[in-house]
């Protein structure tokens, strides 16, 4: 317990993130960004708003937001990245100690995990409120249709081909050795690298503790915000248990607004249970080392249905008849549950034969006013589902670590 006392007594002469094993990640971070900053007035004046709801007089009174951005040193991420500046422009000073759901948080960690409370206390003094966490993580707004090619264009482009070239060819030996333990061909390794941060060229500025406590306690308004709320708790839980096992301050942890974490953005509780130390220096670095993420990601499709029997394709694209008896199919959740004959009986057709043995799924990519694409999944396909939910993100994981295998050099 002296270790942790001694750890977060330290927190208030730290300002700034400093080297250990993890720091940075998301890549829906970067698509939303800068639509983020446009509407910069009006998401302070909700940020405001909402603080008014959940805080006291004394609070409200006190608050200040601040308005330039303060820069701070953060270490590379992998040999892609430089210097990053934390996010803070947006941030503002909230007496988080003052929220009783904060104060209740505090006393279930300290029953449920032995942490000392008044370390807490000092710690979440420091924390602020994230208004860009909570404008971002908002759902889209409705009416404007899904188009995955212009979702795939911004994904499967020479910037980022190029980029997987290089990793691909730094790591070679690494992805090599993932394929023969885990079966996962390197190509969906590298295409989700890539996707998530661009190889570590952009692992998120956000101070994870701010980002997780903001959208722990403060959530908008939505259908799903007490879910939402669990899960942020949750995951505020994990990075101070994380930070404790691996004796770092839980500040120097940067990643995504929503707090996931490294080259592969992991979030924390992820970090815990699929983090592996697949270079063999004695512990998990998701920000710094390729080879443990690229051990991490293998390691976690395998955990989440990944068949390394299925030697052949993620998914077959494929024709469906005008009867739309096949409308049936889709939606039936991530998974692979229909046979051959019931995607044929239902009118659905791919040009390549679809293995008997195996199990498949019906999943539509919508194009906007252009007609939709239809493809035949196997369990590969829904298992990097599970990394992002997404059929877009899958199917554009897979698009991108076919064009960087296809453009390495012979």
């Amino acid at each position: 317990m002296k270790l942790i006392v001694t750890l977060f007594a330290a927190l208030a002469l730290v300002a700034s993130a400093h080297g250990d094993a993890l720091a940075a990640p998301s890549s829906d971070t970067q698509a939303r960004s800068a639509q983020a900053k446009t509407k910069a007035a009006k998401a302070r004046a909700a940020a405001k708003a909402k603080s008014a709801k959940v805080k006291s007089t004394k609070a409200k009174s006190s608050k200040a937001r601040r308005t330039a951005a303060k820069a701070a040193p953060v270490a590379a991420a992998g040999a892609a990245a430089a210097a990053a500046s934390v996010v803070d422009t947006d941030n503002e000073h909230v007496n988080f100690l003052e929220w009783q759901p904060v104060r209740e948080f505090i006393e279930g960690m300290v029953a449920q995990h032995g942490f000392e409370r008044t370390a807490l206390e000092t710690l979440f003094g420091q924390v602020r409120y994230i208004d860009t966490a909570v404008q971002l993580v908002k759902p889209a707004p409705p009416g404007k249709p899904k188009n995955w090619q212009a979702y795939s264009a911004r994904f499967i482009e020479p910037i980022r081909i190029r980029a997987g070239v290089r990793f691909w060819e730094e790591n070679a030996e690494a992805l090599k050795r993932a394929e023969a333990a885990y079966g996962v061909p390197a190509e969906i390794i590298v295409g989700i690298i890539g996707i998530e941060t661009i190889y570590g060229r952009d692992t998120g500025r956000f101070r994870v503790l701010d980002s997780l406590t903001t959208l722990a306690f403060a959530y908008p308004d939505s259908p799903n915000q007490a879910a939402r709320q669990a899960f942020f708790r949750d995951e505020l839980a994990n990075t101070l248990v994380l930070a404790r096992e691996r004796g770092y301050d839980p500040f120097s942890l940067l990643g995504s607004f929503a707090g996931a974490v490294g080259l592969p953005q992991f979030m924390p509780s992820n970090i815990l249970k699929y983090g592996v130390d697949f270079d063999n220096d004695g512990r998990v670095d998701l920000r710094g080392s390729s080879v443990d993420a690229i051990g991490s990601v293998a390691n976690f499709l395998i955990q989440h249905g990944w068949n390394p029997e299925h030697r052949g394709p993620t998914a077959y694209a494929a024709d469906v008849s005008p009867t739309r008896a096949w409308e049936s199919l889709l939606g039936l959740g991530l998974e692979a549950t229909l046979k051959p004959e019931a995607l044929r009986a239902a009118g659905v057709v791919t040009s390549t034969p679809l293995p008997a043995e195996n199990l498949y799924g019906l999943i539509d990519l919508q194009n906007g006013a252009e007609p939709t694409e239809y493809w035949v999944a196997n369990d590969n396909f829904y298992a990097i589902t599970k990394y992002n939910r997404s059929y877009f993100y899958a199917m554009s994981v897979v698009d991108l670590g076919r064009a960087v295998r296809a453009a390495r050099p012979e």
